[in-house]
């Protein structure tokens, strides 16, 4: 079934994910440095490691993928604007940004649409693409869809499943996480333009699950197993 994908394709579906919020400045570098070894797609790091990112990536052929509104995405639509242009100035070239969920859920498309546009703009301005996080564990599958159609009417270069942090409440006071899922990466490849690629984030944590999300649209995937996934591709004699 994946006869033809290489380590190389492998590597680059990969956005190195260094977002955990207890993250040591050494664990950042360590993770960069992995990203560098892997030749991940990218190395997506918080606003204030961006600068350290540029420096520890520059010559390969990594990028550098910022957070903005991250990871509860309530920030105003102007900070965003903001965090957006100052994270490029860093050495960005991609941004993911999270939706302002309490919108969406409200039904208040207009603020969602102008949200997705100011940044989309902001980055398209400054030679970077766009990811939009939905944070599809809070949704439903029309406010997917709807989103859907709003990132593809502006082509926004991706659409993201989750946070990696979208952890919903339960009546009993525990909270649940499901992430990148089936059913939503098919849905969000099915409702958007074929130039909008898609991201699964959130849970893809071995080579199967990667290859899985590949089958079903995904061109992307956020990931803290970076190495656990590429050692086992290359234990199955993938080239």
């Amino acid at each position: 079934m994946n006869e033809s994908i290489t380590i190389h394709d492998i590597a680059k579906m990969i956005d190195h994910s260094l977002l955990h919020p207890a993250m040591t400045d050494e664990e950042i570098l360590a993770g960069l440095y992995l990203a560098k070894e892997y030749d991940a797609a990218t190395c997506c790091v918080k606003p204030y490691s961006v600068k350290t990112a540029a420096e520890v990536l520059a010559g390969s052929d990594v990028g550098v993928c910022a957070v903005i509104g991250f990871p509860a995405g309530n920030s105003t639509t102007a900070i965003k604007v903001a965090e957006t242009e100052q994270v490029i100035a860093d050495g960005a070239t991609e941004v993911d940004m999270v939706v302002n969920v309490g919108k969406v859920l409200s039904g208040d498309w207009d603020y969602v649409s102008n949200e997705i546009q100011a940044v989309n703009d902001a980055c398209l301005s400054h030679s970077a693409i766009l990811k939009v996080i939905f944070e599809t564990d809070f949704l439903q599958d029309e406010h997917i869809i709807r989103l859907c159609e709003i990132c593809s009417l502006y082509k926004v270069a991706f659409v993201k499943t989750s946070t990696g942090f979208g952890f919903v409440k339960q009546p009993n006071g525990y909270y649940t996480y499901h992430g990148a899922t089936e059913h939503n990466i098919a849905l969000m490849r099915q409702h958007s333009d074929p130039a909008v690629q898609v991201k699964a984030s959130g849970g893809v944590r071995d080579l199967d699950a990667l290859l899985k999300m590949r089958a079903l649209g995904a061109t992307r995937i956020g990931a803290t197993a970076t190495k656990a996934i590429i050692e086992e591709a290359k234990r199955r004699g993938i080239q």
